[in-house]
């Protein structure tokens, strides 16, 4: 078996309406459906719900559930914020730009434009608390190449160390640079 694609991601937001109308107004999407149910298919338990599903583009389906019975929303104490949130592709570094000057117009608290040397990206969060990044690449493809070469290095070295092996450490120390 190959996975075709990512059918949806889900997550649980606040406010179904606000939600729809926050990712369409900020970042374009368009509501693609809405399912409510009183119980849980998978598991028949009581638990009403709302579950909306937007295109983020490129078959790709962002999906949310408003679950009003349950306690407040949270997140995972034990990680990080930074580590958990959704990244979405914008064409260019004319489209970031422009959406962080959308946002910020709005009082929307937007971190960067960061520079990952492989893309350039800026980070917010959406109604609901969720971490958002929109990121434009900037990689040529010798640096996708380099890349490419020691992933299974980086990845063996990691296992048995735990510690950041140094295999790109161009992507930061500037030699990248054309």
């Amino acid at each position: 078996m190959k996975i075709r694609k990512i059918h949806h991601v889900a997550y649980r937001c606040v406010d179904a309406k606000q939600t729809v109308e926050w990712y369409g107004k900020y970042l374009g999407m368009d509501f693609v459906l809405a399912i409510a149910e009183d119980k849980v298919p998978s598991t028949g338990e009581p638990d009403p719900y709302m579950h909306v599903f937007l295109d983020a583009g490129g078959g790709n389906i962002l999906a949310f559930f408003e679950l009003p019975t349950q306690p407040p929303m949270d997140r995972d104490r034990n990680t990080p914020a930074w580590t958990q949130h959704i990244a979405f592709e914008v064409a260019s570094l004319d489209e970031l730009l422009a959406a962080r000057q959308r946002l910020q117009a709005d009082g929307i608290e937007v971190v960067g434009v960061t520079d990952h040397t492989l893309f350039k990206s800026i980070y917010f969060f959406d109604p609901s608390g969720h971490r958002l990044e929109l990121a434009c690449n900037t990689a040529t493809p010798a640096m996708m190449a380099r890349l490419d070469a020691v992933k299974w290095q980086m990845i063996d070295e990691w296992a048995q160390t735990r510690k950041a092996p140094k295999h790109a450490a161009w992507m930061h120390d500037g030699s990248h640079a054309p």
